[in-house]
């Protein structure tokens, strides 16, 4: 299949969280494949400006070296560029012979810019792909639940993608919050009272809008 097959739908409104992720057909490093074939796992989908760029190349070592831990999250990863198969072909051998590292996931190609485009990844009128670095975290739902944007001068955090991941897994498998930098084994949080008699009912000092609850053991994403 040719890049021009590539097809993504494109949103009538910016995309939100909660919002379904926007399927796509394409080619990757991998072979051809559908967004939708991740239905029933997680997904860290995740662009890039270019192929043999500095900070990209460092986010590529860094996730491969990863890859592990987010297999161990029930999470793939898939990355995405407008550079061609042939050029994410010649630069993950280039990685591989400077670095000793192998990249782990399969990398679309989207010259046209449709899937960028259909993801907000840039301006609908955007002439090229410089603002293209941005991270959506998809459920086994295919529902987009955190999104993360980063300028092409920043590197990603490996560790924060991580950590992010594990506190949505951790809020879905049971009726708790997580507070800021949660990692798994920490403390999580219940939700506030939601009327006035559980609230004032309330025992002692414990305050009714910030209750902590130690984190399960074996909690999922723990």
């Amino acid at each position: 299949m040719s890049s021009s097959d590539a097809w993504a739908a494109e949103p009538v409104r910016p995309l939100q969280i909660g919002d379904p992720a926007p399927n796509f057909r394409a080619r990757t490093t991998m072979g051809d494949l559908n967004l939708s074939d991740y239905r029933g796992r997680w997904l860290l989908l995740f662009s890039h400006p270019a192929d043999f760029t500095p900070v990209c190349t460092s986010e590529f070592i860094a996730l491969s070296r990863a890859s592990a831990r987010f297999e161990a999250l029930d999470c793939a990863l898939l990355a995405i560029s407008v550079d061609s198969v042939y050029a994410h072909l010649g630069w993950i051998r280039a990685i591989r012979e400077h670095f000793g590292v192998t990249v782990s996931f399969p990398i679309v190609e989207d010259p046209s810019l449709v899937i960028g485009r259909a993801y907000g990844m840039l301006a609908q009128d955007a002439p090229d792909a410089a603002t293209l670095r941005s991270t959506f975290f998809i459920d086994p739902e295919g529902i987009i639940r955190a999104m993360l944007c980063y300028p092409a001068t920043v590197g990603r955090s490996v560790e924060e993608l991580l950590r992010v991941l594990a506190a949505l897994q951790r809020v879905d498998s049971a009726n708790v919050v997580t507070p800021e930098g949660w990692r798994p084994g920490d403390d999580v949080l219940l939700p506030p009272h939601q009327d006035q008699r559980s609230a004032l009912a309330e025992a002692g000092d414990d305050c009714w809008f910030y209750r902590t609850q130690p984190d399960a053991p074996g909690g999922r994403g723990a």
